[in-house]
């Protein structure tokens, strides 16, 4: 009687990236407070699960989906009902959502909407941090956020009330290699700027140079800033100019000026 051949084994590398995409198919956000919940409601891409809420609440949310069915309860048992930290300002409303996917970097980077405007965050991971720039992004036009998927804020409640609602409208992609990214935002003819307190140069002589060309803006984590390959991958390192030798900004509002500077460019 012939054998029947082994069936060959999947190299570690697939069974690895197998894993992971189970893992993220099987993610959930619960995201809080009525403004973000209501947001996420009110955003077809966003998939939603599980809605609690107090009654109060719910009044407040106004019209929900035809397809979700809210779970009333009572205040003094929505801690205990729902996973959250005690620190989150929930104000009797929780949504469980699945994190949103947005489309490829080249997609939104050549043909989003508005114009060719961009940040990267290279280890920026505090979730308000993360929520103040998604917001100041969406306000000053900017294509997408982007920000390497490990050692980076992932989507989560405490971002999305930060964002103020901007999560659910301004693209956030979580990308494998940041530097990789940079390159290949190069090859689309963006000129990367990255933004550090050694630049020789101010952001508004480059901007100046650099009138109507396709823009990203490259922010590293307080304290350690850019990495050392994110910086060799940035065409040009720019400085915010202070008015006094002390002045510094936190990454947050330094994407705040920084959009602005180059929307207006």
């Amino acid at each position: 009687m012939a054998e029947k051949p082994q069936k060959s084994k999947k190299p570690a590398w697939v069974i690895d990236k197998e894993r992971a995409r189970r893992a993220a198919a099987a993610e959930t956000v619960w995201m809080f407070g009525l403004h973000a919940v209501r947001d996420a409601l009110a955003n077809p891409r966003r998939e939603k699960l599980r809605l609690v809420v107090t009654r109060n609440a719910l009044d407040r949310l106004g019209p929900l989906p035809a397809e979700l069915t809210p779970e009333i309860i009572d205040a003094r048992v929505f801690d205990r009902t729902v996973p959250l930290s005690p620190e989150s300002v929930h104000q009797g409303a929780a949504l469980e959502v699945r994190p949103l996917k947005w489309d490829s970097l080249a997609d939104l980077a050549l043909s989003g909407p508005g114009r060719p405007l961009l940040v990267a965050l290279d280890r920026v991971t505090d979730p308000h941090n993360v929520g103040a720039i998604l917001r100041s992004a969406e306000v000053f036009g900017a294509r997408a956020v982007i920000a390497p998927a490990r050692h980076s804020a992932p989507e989560t409640g405490a971002l999305a009330k930060t964002a103020s609602g901007a999560l659910e409208r301004q693209p956030y992609l979580r990308i494998v290699n940041l530097a990789d990214a940079l390159i290949e935002l190069q090859s689309m003819g963006y000129v990367v700027l990255g933004l550090d307190g050694t630049g020789t140069e101010t952001l508004p002589q480059a901007l100046a140079e650099l009138s109507g060309r396709a823009i990203c803006l490259v922010l590293g984590a307080e304290g350690p800033g850019l990495r050392e390959r994110t910086r060799e991958t940035c065409d040009r390192i720019l400085r915010i100019p202070f008015a006094a030798d002390f002045g510094s900004l936190n990454v947050s509002n330094a994407a705040a000026v920084a959009l602005y500077a180059a929307s207006q460019s």
